[in-house]
């Protein structure tokens, strides 16, 4: 163990030097962005906080600025602190602040197919417009009619099973992104596509939870042995790749094997093959495989983040609820389910659906972005290379934009009645910046008024009562890592009225019979 040691030693120095060499050649005469001071060699690597990122950031930027320079082993990085900045650099000048850091993460857990970790270029053009074609804005509107069906039969879902709510919205949300994506229908399948992409999705919040991994800072461990000291991201990896890789190849195949059959329903998958050229080679095949799989994990848990807070909301704040079950009764009345079409005339729906999106983010870090070349802002230099990190959760929770910011409040949103357009959509900040925004957020726009809206007219959602008769309430936290979830909390689910819950379980049924008659 004592020549490990050393070797583990002797890498740390080598390293170390030059990082100290790289930092020395990068010389402007502009200085850098203020942010705590650097040790010899070194840099910030010390400063760089291993847990609560987001609160630690926020601080950074309290003392410092709304750009703060920290220098982790040679690697620059620019934590930005606020809105107003993220626009400046990653909107405003998105040609040099679009591309991705290199990860040694991304090879050690096979995510190199993922288009939000692709490198900018032309690979990653070709990804973002095969799935630009099914989600942007004009699209998106030839899913209403299956949002709301699939949005009924969530409803059924929480009145039969109210206990296992959770389960029934990750089903949600993944059947939804899998009949898209790949054309499959979750209920019809012996193989438990969700599962799949749940237990995926796990290990993407694990493996990119920044700071977590030595191997991100010195990624010459990458080629160390597994065994090796710091290596410990290797050993991970060997368990989660084939994961990773059957969420990207089950669907994939099943999606292939209908087409060859004849029996493939319209997705993704189909379109996109169908509209390759005779010229096209295998390489566009993985292009499409992967837009596919994006779109079916992507979908499968942002907004299955977002609906978690709204459950949890609903039950923490019964004064909300209440509130917009009023407009819902004045607006649908008892005797329809609400539609697409019916959401400007709710702006109390609407304004829940952006307190959800602000309140907690589902990203809270985002994906950080990288500097193409040298830059200079506000009379300081970013070096080409640097790591951008826009803390999105600093941002919703700016008391400046956003008044309070810890309550729930959706009547921070309205005016007179309406939605009030002086009110920053927290939109802007949750679905990322630039050209790296997220593609699929229209259509998550539209599944969240849908589900909301349809939730609350038809369900009561409440706190569990425990044994000592008092309601066991949620805590309001959330996890840690890329992407965060609330910590798990009971809700109690009731149907609210007779006639509601007879129009639910009418609709699913003569969806049942059509869906019987296709096939």
């Amino acid at each position: 163990m004592a020549s490990v040691s050393t070797a583990a030693a002797s890498l740390l120095t080598v390293a170390l030097v030059f990082a100290f060499l790289a930092r020395k050649r990068r010389r402007s005469t502009l200085p850098l962005p203020p942010g705590p001071r650097p040790l010899p060699f070194i840099g910030n690597a010390l400063d760089m906080p291993s847990k609560e990122m987001r609160t630690a950031f926020r601080e950074m930027n309290e003392k410092y600025g709304d750009i703060v320079y920290l220098d982790a082993l040679g690697q620059p990085m620019i934590i930005v602190g606020s809105h107003e900045v993220a626009v400046d650099l990653l909107d405003k000048r998105s040609s040099n602040y679009s591309d991705r850091g290199s990860s040694a993460m991304i090879d050690i857990v096979g995510a190199g197919w993922a288009v939000t970790l692709l490198r900018y270029g032309e690979e990653w053009r070709r990804h973002r417009r095969a799935i630009h074609q099914y989600f942007n804005a004009g699209a998106v509107a030839q899913y209403a009619k299956s949002q709301k069906l699939e949005t009924h039969r969530l409803v059924r879902r929480l009145i039969d099973d109210p206990e296992h709510f959770r389960n029934h919205l990750r089903h949600f949300f993944g059947s939804s992104a899998l009949r898209i994506s790949h054309g499959i229908e979750v209920d019809d399948e012996p193989v438990d596509y969700l599962k799949i992409a749940d237990d995926a999705m796990d290990i993407f919040a694990a493996a990119f939870e920044p700071g977590k991994y030595l191997v991100e800072i010195i990624p010459w461990l990458a080629r160390m042995p597994s065994w090796f000291p710091g290596a410990g991201a290797k050993r991970d990896g060997e368990v989660w790749r084939p994961i990773i890789y059957k969420m990207v190849s089950a669907p994939w195949d099943a999606a292939m094997e209908k087409m060859r059959l004849g029996t493939a329903s319209p997705s993704m998958v189909k379109g996109l093959v169908e509209q390759m050229r005779e010229d096209d080679g295998p390489d566009q095949l993985e292009v499409i495989k992967s837009a596919a799989a994006v779109t079916f994990a992507a979908g499968s848990d942002t907004t299955f983040s977002t609906m978690q807070t709204f459950f949890m909301a609903m039950t923490m704040y019964p004064e909300v609820q209440k509130k917009a079950q009023d407009e819902l009764m004045a607006v649908i009345g008892p005797h329809r389910l609400p539609e697409k079409d019916d959401e400007p005339s709710l702006p109390y729906i609407q304004a829940i659906t952006k307190e959800c999106i602000r309140w907690r983010s589902v990203v809270p870090l985002n994906v950080p972005h990288r500097s193409l070349e040298d830059d200079e802002y506000k009379g300081y230099f970013i070096p080409k290379g640097s790591i951008i990190i826009t803390n999105i959760s600093a941002f919703s929770h700016d008391p400046i934009m956003y008044p309070n910011p810890d309550v729930f409040s959706p009547e921070r949103f309205l005016k007179n009645g309406k939605i009030d357009p002086a009110v920053h959509d927290p939109a802007t900040m949750a679905f990322g910046y630039g050209r790296r925004v997220c593609p699929g957020k229209h259509f998550a726009e539209t599944s969240l008024f849908i589900v909301i809206a349809t939730v609350l007219h038809t369900l009561s959602l409440s706190p569990v009562v425990g044994p000592d008769g008092q309601p066991i309430m949620p805590s309001g936290k959330m996890t840690h890592g890329l992407l965060s979830y609330p910590e798990p909390f009971q809700c109690d689910i009731k149907s609210r009225s007779s006639e509601l819950e007879a129009l639910i379980r009418s609709s699913c049924t003569n969806m049942q019979g059509v869906r019987a008659a296709q096939s």
